[in-house]
């Protein structure tokens, strides 16, 4: 099958969307964007090609007749998670090798103690995982360090008072090893790790079932995907592997992807990690003005990354505690810079946690809404998008504020995948190049990318 791609490289997230010939979206990729900006291309694209083959299977499995073919699709909802708990356990290995060689590498610091807590950590670790996967529906986060981090850094508090080590000694060979697994471009056999999901959640069915969705899974599995066109955009677009020519504004992708998810769209708002935009759009997804916040990153993503540091919180836990607040405070200021010390000199005056989570996700909204001021106001449908837009708090603000100053009666447009309205807009130029005639490749190939990788390692050891 031919395939189209389209990657927005953010200056926090990844996003990779494909599109078939008919440019129907196939699949979808997401992941940090790291310290090495061609490797977060690299796993974005492939997270994408995994999504596409398990759209391809589950509608393998919908076509499926005879008397277990619907024993075998009840399993359709349960292999994806399945997939990722794999995935997870084998990042899992990798971050147990890099911790414990770090920890032992410590000189001084390398106690027996502190070993044979950083493994009865991960032991835990290994053993819950199945728990965050298979017996609950809801994705926590799609990354592996906040997955990874949450767990272990809860652990480690735990752990520091029984084992009478201090929190920051089980700390630190997490932090350091997680940048090493966040930088490696690991090579992924799909089928081996899809066979081995399918394998999971087939124990206690009957052979024949059981069978039945392994011979599925294979045959996806070595399903092969022909990338023949791609574009990029995004805060680091001019890092990508892609000629110039294949390099497009964020603005005219956000404002075509968002057109295409949502035709009726006429003002789009994205907040990503470094910047907010504020888009108008024509019936046909052309951008016609725009305004852009200055280089200062507050009210951004980025500002409510500093703050979930330094309460120690995923990224992912800020919105639904700051939708815990009965009293939200009154904030002014959103400045990064001096992020850290308000948020310490607010706790130190006795404010709860929530409610000055409630006050800085709403003054990041305001400054949203001056923004969709001076592009032109809302008009009609008015789509969300961005990293931000995942965050359930800073949607509710602006559903509000949008409510109070422009009416109740406009249509607001905020998608579980609006994160991906870059990628997607990236990805239907991509598709009108190849229509054309004139698509645009890659100019790296996986080989590089591993070449890369190991040269990282190599001068991360050497440090």
């Amino acid at each position: 099958m031919r395939v189209v791609v389209g990657i927005d490289l953010g200056s926090t997230t990844t996003k990779a969307v494909l599109l078939d010939e008919d440019g129907e979206i196939l699949g979808r990729g997401i992941t940090n964007s790291r310290s090495n900006y061609e490797v977060a291309c690299a796993v974005a694209r492939d997270e994408a090609l995994t999504s596409a083959r398990f759209n391809l299977m589950a509608r393998a499995l919908r076509e499926l007749k005879g008397p277990d073919a619907d024993p075998v699709r009840l399993f359709e909802s349960r292999l994806l998670r399945a997939f990722r708990l794999e995935l997870y356990l084998d990042e899992l290995s990798a971050l147990r090798t890099r911790m414990l060689e770090i920890a032992a590498g410590a000189g001084p610091r390398a106690t027996a103690s502190l070993l044979d807590a950083v493994r009865d950590i991960l032991d835990e670790m290994e053993r819950g995982a199945p728990a965050l996967f298979l017996e609950t529906e809801e994705r926590k986060s799609d990354f592996f360090r906040d997955l990874a981090g949450a767990v272990f850094l809860s652990a480690a508090e735990r752990m520091s008072g029984i084992r009478g080590l201090r929190f920051e000694e089980l700390a630190w060979p997490f932090d350091r090893a997680i940048l090493d697994i966040e930088t490696e471009l690991r090579v992924m056999d799909f089928q081996r790790v899809l066979s081995r999901a399918a394998q999971r959640i087939g124990a206690g069915t009957s052979a024949e079932i059981r069978d039945r969705l392994v011979r599925v899974v294979e045959e996806i599995g070595g399903h092969p995907l022909d990338e023949v066109s791609f574009v990029g955009t995004g805060y680091g677009r001019q890092t990508l592997p892609f000629p110039k020519a294949a390099v497009r504004s964020e603005i005219l992708c956000h404002g075509r992807g968002a057109h295409r998810l949502f035709p009726g769209t006429r003002t789009v708002l994205d907040i990503g990690g470094q910047d907010t935009k504020a888009i108008q759009v024509d019936e046909r997804g052309v951008v016609t003005s725009f305004q852009m916040n200055d280089r200062c990153a507050a009210g951004c993503g980025r500002y409510l990354g500093y703050i979930a540091d330094e309460l120690n919180l995923g990224l992912h836990e800020l919105g639904p505690l700051a939708m815990k607040s009965c009293n939200p405070a009154r904030i002014n200021s959103t400045c990064t810079v001096f992020a850290g010390a308000e948020l310490r000199e607010r706790l130190a005056l006795g404010e709860e946690r929530e409610d000055i989570l409630a006050g800085l996700h709403r003054a990041i909204m305001l400054r949203a809404m001056s923004l969709l001021a001076r592009s032109g106001g809302v008009s009609e449908e008015f789509t969300f998008t961005g990293g931000v837009c995942k965050n359930p708090m800073a949607c509710r603000v602006l559903r509000g504020l949008v409510d109070e100053n422009y009416g109740k009666d406009l249509t607001i447009n905020i998608h579980p995948d609006s994160i991906y309205m870059g990628a997607l807009g990236a990805a239907l130029f991509a598709l009108d190049d190849s229509r054309a005639g004139q698509p645009h490749l890659l100019t790296i190939s996986r080989h590089d990318h591993a070449a890369m990788t190991e040269r990282a390692q190599l001068a991360s050891a050497e440090c």
